[in-house]
């Protein structure tokens, strides 16, 4: 089984009114069940470089009569790529995305300087391939690899979760 956004959502602690980035948003059903996790006060800024999926953003969100999802396209591996100011999210969430990064360096420094002091950033991604399931053997990234390449910004687990069969799942938090 894939990860399931809703359940994943359900675990990460969100309340009403907190300001979520959903970074490498893809066809966003993470950011449906974000924004629907933070409810009409809260906002939801789905963030892809590919502006196709971003349509798809939109469409589902008014699908659902969802308002509190802003599309932004961006390239949070370059500074200032997600379009976010400093510190303005509660939340950064990395959904099946860091795998496909090419300089995570630049794309974590982008999810730290977005992120509050107080704020957290929520890791999900594959445990391994899977015979071709997931993505290449040399792309995954363990746990313990993801986890070390935070701690360098400062960033470290506060605790992790279930992802489904195939992911793990990681909060972080500043140290």
């Amino acid at each position: 089984m894939f990860s399931h956004p809703k359940e994943v959502v359900n675990k990460i602690g969100l309340t009403s009114g907190m300001v979520v980035a959903d970074v490498g948003s893809g066809s966003g059903e993470y950011s449906i069940a974000l924004a629907k996790a933070v409810g009409h006060e809260g906002r939801v800024y789905a963030i892809d470089v590919q502006k196709e999926l971003l349509t798809k953003v939109k469409n589902a969100a008014s699908k659902e009569g969802i308002g509190t999802i802003e599309v932004i396209w961006g390239d949070v591996e370059k500074s200032g790529g997600s379009g976010l100011s400093d510190n303005s999210v509660d939340v950064s969430v990395l959904a099946n995305v860091l795998f496909q990064l090419e300089d995570k360096k630049s794309a974590i420094s982008e999810l730290v300087r977005i992120t509050r002091p107080t704020g957290k950033i929520v890791i999900v991604d594959w445990r391994d391939s899977f015979g071709g399931l997931g993505p290449r053997a040399q792309d995954v990234i363990s746990v313990e690899d993801a986890e070390a390449l935070f701690a360098e910004s400062g960033f470290k687990k506060t605790s992790d979760f279930d992802a489904g069969d195939h992911h793990y799942g990681l909060i972080l938090k500043r140290s």
